[in-house]
C-alpha cells in the first residue's frame, strides 16, 4: 500500500479543498466532491449514482455513490464513508485555512481531513489494490459515499437503505468511530432523543410579577426532568465510555427583548443519549408523566416535541465482521482489539436500526473531527488502507 502513499496524499488535499458543507449549514452540499469521485471509479465492476432532489444544494440534488468489485461469493463487505463536512467554526482558532490542504510533518490539516476524508481515501485505494492485484476475493468489496451524514442522514444512508442495494448477509464498516492505536471496534450506539420544550406563562412587567413567570417555570421544569430521567434511568453499561444515559439541557431560544419585561413563553431543549438498555417509548412515556404533572398543577401548557429520535441494537460481538476484523488487527497491526459503544450516531447506527447486523465503525485517528485544526495522519490513512484491502480476502493472512 506504501506505494499508492503519494497518490493518497494528493487526493485527501483535493477533497480538503472541496467545501461539502450541507445546506442545513448554509453550505452548498456535496455535487463537487461527488463529481471528483466519480471521474475515478471507472476500474469498478458496477457503479451506480443516486442523486436525491434538495432545491437548497448546488444542482438541486445531494448524491450517493456505489461502486462494487465482484467477488467469489454474491457477499459483499461494504465501506461506508461520507462526502459532507461541518462548518469551520471560528476561523480565528485554526492556524491554517480550514479548506486549503496543508502539510505539516506526517500531518494534513484541513476540514474533514479525519472526519471523513481519510477515510475516503483509504477506502478507495483498498478497492484500487485488489483491482490491481489481479486476485479474485472471496467476498465482493463495495464502497459506499453518502452524502448528509452530518445533519440527519435524510438524503443520505436512510434513502440508500430504501433502494435495496444491501443484503442482510452483507458486512458492513463505517470508518467514522476513532481511536489513535486503531485498537477500537464500536458495535453499539446509543439512542439519541433531542426534546423542544415549550413552557407557557403570563407576559408581565418586570415590576408587577403577578402570573406565572415562564422563564422561572420552564428552568424548574427543565431542571426537574434532568434530575428525574438520571435517576430512573440509570443503568450502567460498560462497552460505553460514558457506561450511562445522559440528559443535557443545552439550547434556549430568546424569550423577550427588554429586561423588564417577565415572558409569557420559554423554549428549551435537551439532548438525551440513552443507553440500548431502554427502550425508548419508556423514556417517552416517562416524560409525558412529568409534563402532564406540571400542566395539571399549574394550570398552564408546556408542550413537549420530539426533534429528533433514533435508536438501534447492538452487533453481536461473534458476527463475522467483527472476528475478521479483530483477526486483522491482532495479525496485521499487533494491537489487541477491544469492543465499544459510543455516545454519537453514525451510519451504523441507520444499518442496525434496518437489521443489518454485520455493522461494525472502525478506524485510526486521533479524534480531531469537528474541531479547530482538524488533522489526518498520513501514516494511518496508509495502513488502514491495507486492513481493508485485506478484508475481503480469504483466507485472512
Amino acid at each position: 500500500m506504501n506505494e499508492y502513499k503519494k497518490d493518497m496524499i494528493k487526493m485527501l488535499c483535493d477533497l480538503i479543498e472541496i467545501k461539502a458543507v450541507s445546506p442545513d449549514f448554509e453550505g452548498e452540499g456535496e455535487v463537487e466532491k461527488a463529481d471528483y469521485l466519480m471521474k475515478k471509479l471507472d476500474f469498478f465492476d458496477l457503479i451506480q449514482r443516486y442523486d436525491y432532489k434538495d432545491e437548497r444544494a448546488k444542482d438541486g440534488v445531494r448524491p450517493n455513490i456505489v461502486a462494487k468489485i465482484k467477488g467469489v461469493l454474491n457477499r459483499t463487505i461494504w465501506i461506508i464513508t461520507h462526502l459532507d463536512v461541518v462548518p469551520a467554526g471560528n476561523k480565528n482558532l485554526w492556524k491554517y485555512d480550514p479548506f486549503k490542504a496543508n502539510i505539516e510533518g506526517n500531518k494534513i490539516y484541513g476540514r474533514g481531513a479525519e472526519d471523513n476524508g481519510q477515510a475516503i481515501v483509504s477506502s478507495f485505494y483498498a478497492a484500487k489494490a485488489i483491482h490491481e492485484s489481479k486476485k479474485l476475493p472471496k467476498f465482493s468489496f463495495g464502497l459506499v459515499f453518502v452524502s448528509d451524514e452530518e445533519s440527519g442522514n435524510e438524503y443520505g444512508i436512510k434513502k440508500l437503505v430504501k433502494e435495496r442495494i444491501f443484503s442482510k448477509d452483507d458486512m458492513f464498516l463505517v470508518p467514522d468511530v476513532s481511536s489513535p492505536k486503531g485498537d477500537a471496534i464500536e458495535i453499539a450506539e446509543k439512542s439519541v432523543l433531542w426534546l423542544k420544550i415549550t413552557v407557557h406563562g403570563d407576559q408581565m412587567h418586570g415590576s408587577r410579577p403577578l402570573g406565572i413567570n415562564a422563564s422561572r417555570r420552564a428552568m424548574k421544569i427543565v431542571l426537574d426532568l434532568d434530575e428525574k430521567l438520571h435517576n430512573k434511568f440509570s443503568a450502567r453499561n460498560y462497552l460505553f465510555d460514558l457506561p450511562y444515559s445522559t440528559f443535557e439541557p443545552t439550547k434556549r431560544e430568546k424569550n423577550v427583548d427588554n429586561i423588564n419585561t417577565i415572558p409569557g413563553v420559554d423554549v428549551s431543549y435537551m439532548d438525551c443519549r440513552i443507553l440500548p438498555n431502554y427502550d425508548l417509548q419508556e423514556v417517552l412515556d416517562y416524560i409525558e408523566n412529568i409534563r402532564r404533572f406540571y400542566e395539571m398543577r399549574d394550570g398552564k401548557r408546556v408542550d413537549i416535541e420530539v426533534v429528533h429520535r433514533s435508536s438501534s441494537p447492538q452487533t453481536p460481538e461473534n458476527v463475522e465482521i467483527v472476528n475478521r476484523l479483530k483477526k486483522l488487527l491482532i495479525e496485521v497491526r499487533k494491537v489487541e482489539p477491544r469492543l465499544i459503544g459510543i455516545g454519537g450516531n453514525t451510519c451504523a447506527a441507520v444499518l442496525r436500526s434496518e437489521r443489518f447486523l454485520d455493522t461494525v465503525a472502525w478506524f485510526t485517528a486521533d479524534g480531531t473531527a469537528h474541531k479547530p485544526n482538524e488533522y489526518c495522519i498520513i501514516q494511518n490513512m496508509v495502513e488502514d488502507a491495507k486492513i481493508f484491502y485485506l478484508l475481503p480476502f480469504e483466507p485472512l493472512r
